[in-house]
């Protein structure tokens, strides 16, 4: 088994643990292999392993793989910082965004979606931490901000997203996603959201404990990230 096979298998493991400790079934919660800055090949062997969903944070990086990687049925999801003069091409080549953070990036989504594709799954990126350094939108704005972009045609709001500050304390972890879950929860009726985009290779156990369903993994999958 070559070790990204065996990378795979170890966090299927933990994730179905975490599930099994939650009390929640395996199947509602997904991976999305998290493949920026790892070659074409490396994807083709995550593929292999039973893995469909890839996440990129870097737009031409990303159209590269995809380009070399179209003979494969992969779901490809956005999940980095967006400018605005990348909209087009994102809204013409991903099946999901997971880093939406104002309303002008959803507007852009929206009117840029070729009509041809099914709506463009969206989540709304909370600033759980209040880091200057990160992206995305103050909890106070989050049910206006959401309500206003669940109302946009071409598009789907799927549910919020979170990249908490970095901590070994599980307490901690837990309590991020548990402020996250927080805003989610009155919205889920009123919005119809089923996603929580929560939780990395270093805290998935935490974010599974508070609800994730979907689990963003990189370097427990792939290892070490090949930067240039």
């Amino acid at each position: 088994m070559s070790t990204i096979a065996e990378n795979i298998a170890k966090v299927s493991a933990r994730i179905q643990n975490a599930c099994i400790e939650a009390e929640r079934t395996p199947e509602s919660v997904g991976l999305l292999a998290v493949s920026k800055t790892q070659p074409a090949e490396a994807i083709r062997e995550v593929v292999a392993a039973g893995v469909r969903d890839f996440g990129e944070n870097y737009l031409q990086e990303a159209l590269s793989k995809q380009a070399e990687l179209r003979d494969l049925p992969l779901c490809w999801h956005f999940i980095g910082p967006i400018q605005s003069n990348k909209t087009r091409a994102i809204a013409e080549h991903f099946d999901w965004v997971h880093s939406v953070d104002r309303l002008k990036i959803a507007q852009r989504l929206s009117e840029q979606r070729p009509e041809h594709l099914p709506p463009l799954n969206l989540c709304l990126q909370v600033n759980v931490s209040a880091e200057d350094s990160k992206s995305g939108c103050p909890p106070q704005e989050v049910a206006a901000l959401a309500r206003s972009i669940a109302a946009l045609p071409r598009v789907r709001l799927r549910g919020l997203m979170a990249i908490p500050a970095p901590t070994e304390d599980v307490q901690a972890q837990r309590a991020a996603f548990a402020r996250l879950k927080a805003l989610f929860n009155p919205l889920v009726d009123e919005l119809a959201l089923d996603t929580l985009s929560m939780g990395m290779s270093q805290d998935l156990e935490a974010a599974i404990a508070e609800g994730a369903t979907w689990v963003r993994i990189g370097t427990a999958l792939f290892g070490a990230r090949h930067y240039a």
